[in-house]
Parts: C-alpha cells; structure tokens; sequence
C-alpha cells in the first residue's frame, strides 16, 4: 500500500494533527528530521502543529500534551536495511525491530509515555539513511525523500 494511502487512512477523522521530527542536523541524513520539520512549517495549516524534537524529543511530551492533538506523526531517520530514502511507515508494535536514529531515549519509551496521558492516535515515518557520519549535508536519496513526504503531507493535511 502506497504511504499516501496509509497516511489519508491513518488520518482518517483527524481533529488536530501533531508533527514530531526526531533528528541531529550534524550527523548527516539524520539531519532530515530538522529538514521536513523546516519545509513543513512554512505550509502550516490551523489544524497542524510541528514540533522540531531534536535530539531530545521526550522534552517536549508537555508542549505535545499542551497542543493535546488527536493524532500524532513522528518522523525519524530508520535504519531498516532498506535502500537510501525508503520511506516506510512503521507500526507502534515494529518500532523495536528496528535501530532508530541516535537518539538516547528509545522512540517506543517515548510512545508509551504519551500513551499514559491520552490514548493518541500515533504512527512513526522512518527514512533509510545512506549516511550518518559527522556532516550537515543529507543526501540525495533522502533529501528527494523529504520533497516527496512534504507533498505528500501537504496534499492530505488540508
């Protein structure tokens, strides 16, 4: 099933959307975290928040409980073995099976967590990597990834 299918499904009777992008800008592709989170942004919508995580998204669970969303998208550099900018979303139940990003916290302690406040509607995009070694450059693969999720998002987020 195409992602744009998965994500007008898991979107399906949205109240308020939240956008969490996970990501460092110095380690390369991970980088695409800040990047979507930038181009996404500049096309906001009412009925949308995009939080900028970081490196530490489990900072912002109280601005995330604050902006009380019904559904929530994080977005993160996955690595599934897969080739450079495969974009793949990832159910709740799959996020161990996979070493996502460099981050401290585990995305599914992070899940769980907001799971205690209200039973959100919560989906993890992962992008495949092809680097991330020391840089802030990302690259092609993943950056023509970001373009395609970005319109992706723009086209069913209305």
């Amino acid at each position: 099933m195409p992602i744009k299918t998965k994500l007008e499904k898991f979107l399906k009777n949205h109240e308020k959307i939240l956008i969490l992008t996970v990501g460092n800008e110095l380690r390369g592709d991970d980088g695409l975290g800040p990047a979507i989170a930038k181009k996404i942004s500049k096309n906001r919508k009412k009925n949308l928040t995009v939080i900028d995580g970081g490196t530490v998204p489990e900072n912002f669970t109280g601005k995330i409980k604050k902006e009380n969303p019904s559904h929530i998208i994080i977005i993160d550099a996955v690595e599934m073995g897969a080739e450079p900018g495969t974009i793949k979303i990832i159910k709740k139940d799959e996020i161990a099976n996979y070493n996502i990003s460099t981050h401290a916290m585990p995305l599914s302690f992070l899940i769980e967590y907001l799971k205690t406040h209200k039973d959100y509607r919560i989906t993890l995009i992962g992008i495949q990597p092809k680097k991330l070694e020391f840089s802030t450059k990302i690259s092609k693969p993943v950056k023509e990834s970001i373009e395609k999720l970005n319109s992706t998002l723009k086209e069913i987020i209305q």
